[in-house]
């Protein structure tokens, strides 16, 4: 079980740390700029939350797989290979979670009121400066409210990370696909003690969302 208890929490937070940084620069963008196609890849980036989790597992693998165009590119050139990998199972909690950054992050950064970064770019700040100085230290809460969602996600992710990285005790058997497994096995204790586990874990998450975006959790 500590086994499965480490690697969902390194899936998470690998998931998480790279929505970060691809997240909030979507989510930027997508708040800021005027351009062809927005609203479409808008949807196209919601998508993974309202697809079944092993239908966007299956696309992974089509891309990411032996014979996939990424996949073999990755081979190739970085001899990387995604499937039946931790890894795997990190780029498709991503993926599945990466909606639940972008869409928080994005109203966040709507949020933040015009006339301040006005202001700062009149004080002569550059464009990053006034990102770092400015929109973010504004838009923060709602940023990080959306990533501890995306981490409880990434952490319960059971289809796609099933689909791409299968179940391999101690390598890529993940908490939820541990249940799975305990449930198959008829193993009852041990599905409860992980059921349990990660439940606690995904209420702690949301009692802190919650607290973020009411501003009850502000210093």
């Amino acid at each position: 079980m500590m086994s499965a208890l480490y690697l969902s929490l390194k899936v998470a937070f690998a998931a998480t740390a790279a929505n970060l940084v691809l997240g909030v620069a979507v989510a930027w963008l997508l708040a800021r700029c005027r351009f062809w196609g927005k609203e479409l890849l808008d949807v196209a980036l919601t998508l993974p939350m309202v697809m079944p989790p092993t239908v966007v597992g299956y696309y992974l693998l089509v891309l990411f797989g032996r014979e996939g165009v990424l996949g073999q590119w990755l081979q190739t050139v970085f001899g990387i290979n995604l499937i039946f990998t931790w890894q795997g199972a990190a780029l498709a909690a991503a993926v599945v979670t990466f909606p639940l950054v972008v869409q928080p992050a994005r109203a966040a950064l709507e949020g933040v009121k015009p006339q301040y970064e006005q202001a700062a770019r009149l004080a002569g700040l550059s464009e990053a400066a006034l990102f770092w100085r400015v929109t973010l230290p504004l838009a923060w809460r709602g940023i990080l409210a959306g990533l501890l969602l995306a981490f409880a996600r990434a952490l319960g992710e059971f289809g796609a990370t099933l689909m791409i990285a299968g179940s391999i005790p101690g390598e890529t058997q993940t908490l939820s696909v541990a249940v799975y497994e305990a449930v198959q096995a008829g193993d009852d204790e041990t599905a409860w003690q992980l059921v349990a586990l990660i439940s606690c874990v995904c209420v702690a998450v949301l009692w802190t969302t919650r607290r973020l975006s009411t501003g009850k959790g502000a210093v």
